[in-house]
């Protein structure tokens, strides 16, 4: 058998773009982005360079939870159109080198789905979910303490009902966990891959990829306990195993949401015949801070080449604060713990830190996802609390503002109502919105946009190959790389004064212009033919 070709391992390199479907753009001018909007921002994407789109839930959905609240995956949810529409969208991003990535979420589902409201109404459904009785004297207690997956909710994940069992939800009541030891929840998924494998897409995103299997016998949460009874249970690879198999069949890959801090755990997920890749969340959190920023790339890469897996490198997505806002604090990494309303943003400061990070992703080994308007540099908004719609918000009792404030909907042009997104939207957009609108940036050579076309455009010469930290001053980072035409540089200044750049041919791009002697000025970052 040969190697595989370029075109097969697209996934190792790819920059993927994320689209918040509800937010992105309105076609029909209801105030709810769609398909429609998205067909017509093709072009957009193209001229950006993105290789592929990973869609949010688009699915028929009560949208309790932005819709990872997933009623029926055969179906559209009628906000954004239908699967006729999907089935076109695939098509024409095709048709301009854009593949398509759907997102699974298999812990659980809607209380709406078919499956759940036969279990309430005391079918034999209920054995695709956790019912059980509860402690107490008359059961009148949650089956055990286990902890919200919602941070710093102290909400109980056991929800009674009027017959006095109890069915387990990790996240909202509105979904309930499914039964992964039943064959009948396997064989679903599997079939709902094949489902959207032969409409086309590419790839599968796996929401919260580590919590589907539980322990039988739903014991008590105890700190530390190995295995733990919800999260990386080692039932879950022979899951993933079965799924990779139906990947295969179709050329298709996975990226699973996995959240854990040991890597040698983490690596076993991308096992040759597990998923292809997996989020980094240790990059995404991390301060703007170059000895944090070296570990996490040297571990991040160590932790992957054992199992041949490519890292990706993601500063941003629809659950975390912005990167300009989280970049412009004083603390720049990211906690969910620690979201507050009103903190202090210095926004100049996180725009020119921004625009240095999205170079020094860009330039890293491995694939690339980007979240839709960090093109654009938008800021996280601070939603008025009669607006927010995120449970998180309402779970933590209103002192968590939620994640709306990355999910306001795009500004794409500046004169228009509403800057172009279409009707009014479902979450309001802040005032001054517009001076961030794609038209204005794209005419603009120093805007976010620009840099990002430019970067995207240039990203190829980096090729596959590794990466060689070159040695610098305190507050530097510095690697090589090899390129399709010699060697490429990337320099990252974060100390506090400019420094010298090392020896080279050329500068390719910059986040930022050199000072006049030459250096490269703080909090930016530029690439450079050696």
């Amino acid at each position: 058998m040969g190697q595989p070709t370029h075109a097969q391992n697209w996934w190792r390199s790819a920059v993927i773009y994320q689209v918040y479907v509800r937010s992105f753009a309105d076609g029909d001018g209801d105030g709810t982005g769609d398909l429609a909007g998205v067909r017509a921002k093709l072009p957009y994407l193209a001229e950006l360079g993105v290789d592929a789109l990973w869609f949010n839930p688009w699915y028929l959905s009560p949208m309790k939870d932005g819709g990872y609240d997933v009623a029926d995956y055969r179906v559209i949810d009628p906000a954004f159109g239908t699967l006729a529409e999907a089935e076109k969208l695939i098509a024409e991003a095709k048709e301009l080198g854009i593949r398509t990535l759907v997102d699974i979420v298999p812990n659980h589902v809607s209380d709406q789905h078919p499956w759940f409201r036969a279990a309430l109404a005391q079918g034999p459904e209920r054995e695709l979910f956790h019912f059980r009785s509860g402690r107490g004297e008359h059961g009148e207690l949650p089956p055990n303490d286990w902890p919200s997956q919602f941070a710093g909710s102290a909400e109980p994940v056991w929800t009674r009902l009027p017959d006095g069992t109890w069915y387990l939800h990790l996240f909202t009541p509105e979904q309930p966990d499914l039964n992964w030891a039943h064959p009948a929840v396997r064989q679903e998924h599997e079939e709902i891959l094949r489902f959207w494998f032969e409409r086309g897409v590419a790839g599968v995103r796996i929401d919260s990829a580590a919590l589907l299997a539980k322990d039988p016998d739903l014991p008590d949460f105890v700190e530390g306990r190995d295995p733990h009874p919800y999260v990386d249970r080692d039932e879950l690879h022979d899951i993933y195993r079965s799924w990779r198999t139906v990947a295969d069949a179709y050329d298709g890959i996975f990226v699973g949401e996995v959240w854990l801090p040991d890597t040698e755990r983490f690596a076993r997920y991308l096992r040759p015949d597990e998923l292809h890749t997996a989020f980094n969340f240790s990059f995404l959190s991390c301060p703007w801070d170059a000895g944090r920023l070296r570990t996490s790339i040297d571990e991040t890469l160590a932790e992957h080449a054992p199992v041949g897996a490519p890292a990706t490198w993601v500063l941003c997505n629809h659950d975390v604060t912005r990167t300009v806002t989280r970049y412009g604090r004083a603390d720049t990494g990211f906690d969910f713990a620690t979201k507050a309303f009103g903190t202090p943003t210095d926004l100049a400061l996180g725009t020119r830190r921004a625009r240095a990070a999205a170079l020094l992703s860009l330039a890293l080994p491995g694939a690339v996802y980007l979240y839709q308007g960090e093109e654009l540099g938008l800021p996280e908004a601070e939603i008025p609390r009669d607006r927010i719609q995120d449970p998180m918000h309402f779970r933590s009792g209103g002192t968590d503002p939620g994640r709306d404030g990355c999910r306001v909907p795009l500004p794409w042009t500046a004169d228009a109502p509403y800057a172009g997104f279409g009707g009014e939207p479902w979450l309001p957009q802040p005032s001054g919105w517009s001076a961030y609108a794609a038209d204005l940036q794209a005419a603009d050579p120093g805007s976010m946009l620009s840099l990002y076309r430019a970067a995207l455009t240039i990203r190829p010469e980096f090729g596959d190959g590794p990466l060689t930290w070159l040695p610098t001053p305190e507050g530097v980072l510095a690697f090589a790389r090899p390129g399709q035409e010699g060697r490429l540089l990337c320099v990252v200044n974060l100390a506090e004064a400019p420094v010298d750049l090392p020896a080279h041919s050329r500068p390719l791009l910059g986040s930022g212009p050199l000072d006049p002697q030459g250096r490269l000025p703080k909090d930016t970052a530029v690439w450079l033919r050696g």
